[in-house]
């Protein structure tokens, strides 16, 4: 969103108009049609972390539905409330510039991650070092997002000054294709020729970022170009995983694009 420039709030709104009714035939209404189908191999390590391992006797406390939706919303719920701040309160004051300030994504973020450390930790009966390794185990796999990230804006900027991006954009202009099209486009080659869904979204921004065009709407385009296809997961063979998870991204997708046209068409 930062390199479209869009606005988070109206983004967010368009993403669950979008999002919606995409996840719903995208999730259980697929998962109906091919869940008999695939029976995955008794020895499975993956799929045993999602088995229930207590022991008789042995309670184990979760954190509720309600709570637990709340502390992975809260980011979003915040940076809306930060987007609408001048509708909520008058510009320029002291509520207005603290509602803008909570809707920041870093700020929103950090809130959740405090509050999470309560509704996942605290309440659960998890001490303070408890808490401090569970953080210290996360680092790891941040910093490894963090450098894919990196790479795909560093790609990004390297075909922005080779003048890749300027020529692509200027041949996709003379085509009139669609700019929608063309961000779904370059995002989904991407996503095949390296296999990452971050990849493909930050390359696709450095290079369709110039084209003048509803930011936000370029956004959903773009995201739903970058999660076409996967090859593996969830310890499943190729053939399983193209018949199910690969499936399902592609439709996600291609559904996404469709429904991202159509909501074009309207604002």
């Amino acid at each position: 969103m930062q390199a479209y420039h869009a606005d988070i709030g109206r983004t967010i709104a368009y993403g669950l108009i979008v999002g919606i009714p995409t996840a719903i035939i995208a999730g259980p209404l697929f998962a109906l049609l091919t869940h008999k189908d695939i029976k995955l191999a008794d020895n499975n390590p993956l799929a045993a972390q999602f088995v229930d391992s207590r022991k008789e006797g042995e309670t184990r406390e979760l954190p509720g539905f309600g709570i637990t939706l709340f502390t992975i919303l809260l980011p979003v719920i915040l940076m809306l409330v930060g987007s609408w701040a001048d509708l909520i309160s008058t510009p320029k004051t002291l509520p207005n510039d603290l509602l803008r300030f909570v809707g920041t994504s870093d700020v929103a973020l950090l809130i959740a991650v405090l509050l999470s450390f309560w509704s996942f930790g605290a309440s659960r009966g998890f001490d303070r070092e408890q808490i401090q390794k569970f953080c210290g185990e996360c680092l790891a796999p941040i910093t490894e997002i963090t450098l894919i990230v990196g790479v795909g804006g560093g790609f990004g900027q390297v075909l922005r000054d080779s003048g890749i991006s300027q020529q692509l954009i200027a041949t996709a202009s003379a085509a009139h294709l669609s700019p929608l099209l063309l961000g779904w486009f370059v995002a989904a080659l991407i996503r095949l020729a390296t296999g990452s869904a971050t990849v493909a979204m930050t390359t696709a921004c450095g290079i369709v970022a110039l084209i003048a065009v509803s930011a936000e709407l370029l956004v959903l385009a773009t995201g739903c170009g970058s999660l076409i296809l996967i090859k593996e997961y969830f310890g499943m063979t190729v053939g399983q995983t193209f018949k199910t998870w690969s499936l399902c991204e592609t439709i996600i997708s291609v559904m996404g694009l469709g429904l991202t046209f159509a909501l074009a068409t309207v604002v």
